[in-house]
């Protein structure tokens, strides 16, 4: 299962880190940190340091009620930081982003994957995922990022997200994406509550039968605090507890804020894994 991005490749059937590198001002849990170019570049090499295999560097908060940004304002925020991280690191950049002229500007600066929540819905998304050449994430979402968790509901969360998940796959690989290219992500809690994003990661070892690499995010997110009780930036346990289930049940990919502390917790369980 190996996926090339931007000349770096990659064994997805080893569970990798990717770090999360927010360049926006309103992100939920680390918002306006790193939102200035030197900034956002002295993180990356310490997330590099820590063990990321991937960074994913996002300009457009997709938190509820997150104020939207215009088409330059997420360029002007992502393409320089994806092209001081390309030159400089040895990381795949991911960019997080569902506006198609972003991810041609960042495919143009050395980004690897596009990663887009929206699973390429937006007007020309899909056309511009295929004439990247790279790798695509393509995330479930209930609804849009503003409203998603106003009253989610299925009645088979598992089997939904894995039609909607099939149909998107169907509608890149029309656009010309390459099947070998395609990364899914459940999408833990885009529009999904505590019950839903339970029952998918007890099942996350179902959504491989669709036959592609899975990307896992629940880093610090709130349906961590509504099983602990912990705020926002006291949820590195059970953050490590949810990337250590994902990498045991096949993620190829778990998406986090604490890259030093997942590094560990996932050799100790591709260790496991592997001696099985």
């Amino acid at each position: 299962m190996e996926m090339t991005f931007a000349g770096r490749t990659l064994d997805m059937s080893r569970c990798h880190v990717m770090g999360i590198l927010n360049v926006t001002p309103d992100s939920f849990s680390d918002g306006g940190r790193f939102n200035q170019l030197d900034a956002a570049l002295l993180r990356a090499r310490q997330l590099v340091a820590d063990g990321a295999a991937f960074i994913d560097v996002g300009g457009e908060s997709t938190r509820p009620g997150a104020a939207t940004v215009t088409v330059q304002e997420e360029l002007d925020r992502v393409c320089p930081v994806v092209e001081a991280i390309s030159q400089e690191l040895d990381v795949v950049v991911s960019v997080d982003t569902s506006t198609p002229e972003v991810m041609t500007q960042s495919a143009a600066l050395g980004a690897g994957l596009i990663n887009d929540v929206r699973a390429l819905q937006r007007d020309g998304a899909l056309d511009a995922a295929a004439s990247s050449g790279i790798p695509v994430c393509i995330m479930h979402i209930q609804g849009e990022p503003q409203t998603m968790q106003e009253r989610p509901e299925y009645r088979n969360v598992l089997r939904e997200v894995g039609e909607f998940l099939s149909e998107r796959v169907r509608a890149a690989q029309g656009a010309g994406v390459a099947a070998d290219n395609i990364i899914l992500d459940p999408g833990f809690g885009f529009g999904k509550n505590l019950e839903h994003n339970l029952r998918l990661l007890a099942s996350l070892e179902q959504l491989q039968a669709l036959g592609h690499p899975l990307l896992v995010g629940m880093s610090r997110k709130s349906m961590l605090g509504e099983i602990v009780g912990r705020d926002v930036n006291e949820r590195l346990p059970a953050s490590l507890a949810a990337a250590t289930i994902s990498a045991l049940k096949g993620a190829g990919i778990v998406r986090v804020h604490d890259v030093r502390e997942t590094v560990d917790a996932v050799s100790v369980a591709m260790a496991v894994k592997e001696a099985g």
